[in-house]
């Protein structure tokens, strides 16, 4: 199974980065560390009907 890929801005240096996303789990949030900056991010998103419904990813400094 191919896990869906998302782009999003780190908001702490402003890069793009490519988050992989597990709807399959359903919901989750979690810390993650910039590709970039390696600053770490808290990732929080919501499935719904076994589809994205929702993704937040913001600084957890």
């Amino acid at each position: 199974m191919d896990l869906p890929e998302r782009t999003v801005t780190c908001p702490s240096c402003w890069e793009e980065i490519l988050l992989v996303i597990d709807p399959s789990a359903g919901g989750q949030s979690y810390i993650e560390d910039c590709s970039v900056c390696c600053r770490p991010l808290q990732v929080s998103y919501q499935v719904h009907d076994g589809e994205l419904a929702g993704l937040l990813v913001e600084s957890a400094d």
